[in-house]
């Protein structure tokens, strides 16, 4: 297939998060006790599991952020016209996910459901007219008529755990690998080892976690060609998809503005506790007052604003997608400028403590200027507030996402987020039947990505704070 690659802003930020955690790896590698600190998060069961639905989210998260235009179908007649390009801006999960994507129905359906949600006037073919629950367009549409779906999910079951199996057992054997070769090649003690939870890192684990995102996603590749897994929306699409979707904006909101943030609070908050004096008078009048205005209302003015800025120049971007990526990347910096307090506070404390210190004295006797006192002494050691604070900081901006959304004034209404979904399904739930899936699933999802972070970011506070 022909395509041509598009890059917005947020994917190029991504990748840069990306290359910036690849580069700090090979830091780690190199720095015993940064390794250390790293080793007792592995040595954790509940920081391998949560590190592993971790990865898997960001798996979904990078293949939604590879973004590419379709060559349309040459006009006929005209094989050697220019190839023309879809103004549709797609991922690589949006092609992976096709059927989902594309396989929509009227309106709301049940997950597992062969029939629509609410009644319609149908003709009889003898004159007159009932009310009926027509069968989905595809949801269902291999069943004949009057089938049972329990019996049809039931034949698909051991198709299900027959792939999932053999996805653990790829897993189970490069895990044995890499153990194994530790071992000095005894991969049968490896073996054993990791299935009796006696390594030094916590394999089994993660070894269980995989095994449950394994089962998920082998139910989720067998039965999604089939049935609507959770149900679909008002206007027909597939909540299974728009709960994938959600899964980038979520990284985005909770990565970036934490890169965004960082300088602002680590640069200030340094000054101010060093320094001293009148820097420190300003840095805790800035961060004073701006923690006096209702977060709320100062995000919502400055995302009006952003809207204003965006839809008087539509000339700026060149497709839609590119639109929405520019309300989500505003929604980032706002949330990053009016978010950095917490750290800077922190940050100076430490730093008022660390500047008394025998060594900085020394340093400064020595005649060390204040720019090297500063990379060499207080940097280093405050970074494991850093650490611990931007990761626990993670959930609430994708908690903070899903409010904005809700009350209006979050990301742009074509981009599918957890809070779009929640605001399109509150309206639902006071219906008869109640729609409840679509609020389902996106709590669903939203918990086990802010529970696994929570408790990753415990594991880091534990492995990296000096004083436990």
């Amino acid at each position: 297939m022909e395509f041509q690659p598009v890059l917005l802003w947020t994917d190029l930020l991504l990748f840069v998060l990306v290359a910036g955690a690849l580069l700090m790896a090979l830091h780690v590698r190199r720095h015993e006790p940064l390794r250390a600190a790293w080793r007792k998060v592995g040595q954790r069961p509940a920081g391998m599991a949560s590190m592993t639905v971790l990865m898997a989210f960001v798996v979904i998260g990078l293949l939604d952020s590879m973004h590419f235009r379709a060559a349309l179908p040459p006009v006929e007649g005209q094989p050697d016209a220019a190839t023309i390009y879809s103004s549709e801006v797609l991922s690589v999960l949006d092609h992976a996910l096709a059927p989902l994507r594309l396989r929509t129905e009227k309106t709301y359906s049940a997950p597992f459901a062969d029939r629509l949600y609410q009644r319609e006037t149908v003709e009889l073919a003898g004159g007159g007219q009932t009310r009926i629950y027509p069968r989905l367009e595809h949801g269902g549409s291999h069943l004949p008529e009057g089938a049972s779906i329990a019996a049809d999910l039931a034949q698909h079951l051991v198709t299900i755990l027959s792939h999932a199996g053999i996805a653990m057992l790829a897993v189970l054997a490069v895990l044995t690998l890499v153990v194994g070769r530790g071992r000095q090649g005894r991969y049968g003690d490896a073996l054993r080892a990791i299935l009796c939870g006696h390594t030094t890192l916590a394999w089994r684990a993660a070894l269980v976690t995989t095994a449950l995102i394994s089962l998920l996603v082998a139910a989720a590749y067998v039965l999604a060609p089939l049935y609507h897994v959770i149900g679909t929306d008002k206007v027909g699409q597939d909540v299974l998809y728009l709960s994938l979707k959600s899964v980038r904006t979520a990284l985005v909101i909770g990565t970036i503005t934490t890169l965004v943030m960082l300088p602002f609070a680590v640069a200030l908050g340094i000054a101010a506790g060093y320094l001293g004096g009148w820097v420190d008078d300003v840095i805790q009048y800035l961060y004073t007052v701006l923690n006096a205005i209702p977060g709320v209302l100062l995000i919502a003015a400055a995302v009006l604003m952003m809207q204003v800025v965006i839809d008087t120049h539509p000339d700026w971007f060149e497709t839609a997608a590119e639109r929405s990526d520019a309300r989500l990347l505003a929604l980032c910096f706002i949330l990053g400028i009016t978010s950095w307090t917490g750290l800077c506070r922190l940050l100076r404390g430490e730093t008022l403590k660390l500047r008394e210190l025998e060594y900085v004295q020394a340093a400064r006797a020595f005649g060390a200027s204040t720019a090297t006192i500063l990379r060499r002494h207080i940097l280093p050691n405050v970074m494991h507030i850093v650490m611990i604070a931007l990761v626990m900081d993670f959930s609430g901006l994708v908690l903070a996402e899903a409010v904005l959304s809700y009350v209006g004034i979050g990301v742009d209404p074509t981009t599918i987020s957890f809070g779009t979904m929640i605001n399109m399904a509150r309206a639902e739930l006071a219906r008869e039947p109640m729609v409840w899936w679509s609020l389902t699933a996106a709590f669903a999802f939203m918990f086990v990505l802010v529970l696994a972070a929570n408790l990753f970011a415990d594991v880091i506070r534990d492995a990296f704070d000096p004083r436990r």
